[in-house]
């Protein structure tokens, strides 16, 4: 089972109440988490990756259970091995291309050099098309090189998972065509489970080996 999820979450606000509820088990895996905003993608996403933690349920991907409210069992973000892009990329703006992927292998906060770099994150920056842009820093790229620079940060990491929120929301629509095809490969010849939350349905038609698609907290059946 690559994906085992129940998720069960309550948020107070001056809003009003939100629950997220919802359960899924599939052997996909490619799942996209579907939905308008407000529809509960980003929690769900955020719980899987451990940045939130869950009232009730579980979350088992692959062969690793992360959560189970029962057990008492909740592994810390930083061990699940997963690598997680953000929608704004997150990128360090201190940093240039070259050690923004450098960063992905450091085993503390301290900055990757200038001047050293690895095979390993050459390798990355020849894969990506970034080598003419190493010494760049992320203001002074266009979207699609910052997306491919953190795509290559998380991906050196070799993770367990790959979580991308919302990857292609904004860039325009020419990009955002070659930027599928490119994740679309990259996925296939890295084998490593993927969940990616969306609101656009070519995602869904693309990615969506399993959809769970949410509204209001609740998963809708297709």
């Amino acid at each position: 089972m690559e994906f085992d999820l129940h998720l069960h979450k309550t948020f107070e606000s001056p809003q009003g109440i939100f629950t997220l509820d919802v359960q899924l088990q599939t052997q996909a895996q490619r799942l996209v988490i579907f939905g308008e905003s407000g529809s509960g993608k980003t929690i769900s996403l955020q719980a899987i990756a451990g940045l939130i933690t869950p009232d009730a349920g579980h979350i088992r991907i692959g062969q690793h259970l992360l959560f189970d409210h029962a057990q008492r069992l909740n592994v810390k973000p930083q061990q699940r091995g997963f690598a997680y892009v953000a929608q704004d990329y997150a990128l360090f703006p201190h940093l240039n291309v070259q050690q923004n992927i450098a960063f992905g292998l450091q085993e503390s906060w301290r900055n990757p050099s200038k001047k050293q770099t690895s095979p390993e994150v050459e390798q990355w920056l020849a894969r990506m098309e970034l080598t003419s842009v190493a010494q760049h820093y992320p203001h002074q790229l266009s979207g699609g090189q910052k997306q491919r620079t953190a795509l290559a940060r998380a991906l050196i990491t070799r993770p367990k998972a790959l979580l991308l929120d919302e990857p292609f929301a904004a860039l325009d629509t020419a990009l955002k065509h070659r930027m599928r095809e490119e994740l679309l490969q990259l996925h296939a010849s890295f084998d490593v489970p993927l969940v990616l939350i969306s609101h656009d349905e070519r995602d869904v038609e693309l990615f969506g080996d399993e959809v769970l698609h949410l509204q209001q907290g609740k998963r809708v059946q297709a």
